[in-house]
């Protein structure tokens, strides 16, 4: 018996870029996956897996989230603290409110992180920070520490490359593991 899986059942390590416009399309049609799998030997499409920068650590989901830290870095509070309201880093302030004294401007866009690791583990916490996207592929949060192929970034020198370097991403994590 044939099963035919949509996209939204598949969890890929990477897609190609230029095919991204084309799955988006799929998800909203829910068009089968099977038609993928007939059209991509016929586009001419090879994987991109080896373009990645030599910096990037590869990681990986298991159960809604990321059990070791991002190039086996250690997170530093003090640091993931500046980063969260740096509004040229982390600027999680902009959709977040974070117990943080004196800042009582922020944003609503976002839950309030504010007891988020009382209602998360740490490897929870990591995927949603690197890229909440595998929970909720509707989400606005940019995924911070994503695939550099699939961030479309206007600039050339931002093409190709993550948001916030993995000790930046650790730095948070180990920020947000404090806010219990």
């Amino acid at each position: 018996m044939l099963t035919l899986y949509t996209i939204e059942s598949l969890k890929p390590a990477f897609i190609f870029k230029p095919l991204n416009h084309a799955i988006k399309i799929m998800q909203a049609h829910k068009i089968p996956i099977l038609f993928l799998l007939t059209w991509l030997p016929f586009s001419g499409m090879t994987s991109a897996q080896d373009d990645l920068p030599d910096d990037y650590c590869r990681w990986t989901v298991v159960d809604y989230a990321i059990a070791e830290p991002l190039c086996g870095l250690a997170g530093d509070a003090q640091r993931g603290s500046e980063i969260v309201t740096d509004g040229y880093r982390g600027n999680c302030l902009a959709c977040h409110q974070l117990p943080i004294p004196g800042i009582e401007a922020y944003g609503t866009i976002g839950p309030p992180l504010t007891g988020i690791a009382a209602r998360l583990s740490v490897p929870m916490i990591r995927l949603r920070v690197v890229d909440t996207r595998h929970i909720n592929p509707m989400s606005i949060m940019p995924g911070f520490y994503r695939d550099p192929r699939l961030i479309n970034r206007p600039g050339e020198e931002y093409r190709g490359r993550t948001f916030l370097s993995a000790q930046q991403v650790e730095d948070v994590i180990a920020y947000m593991a404090t806010l219990k």
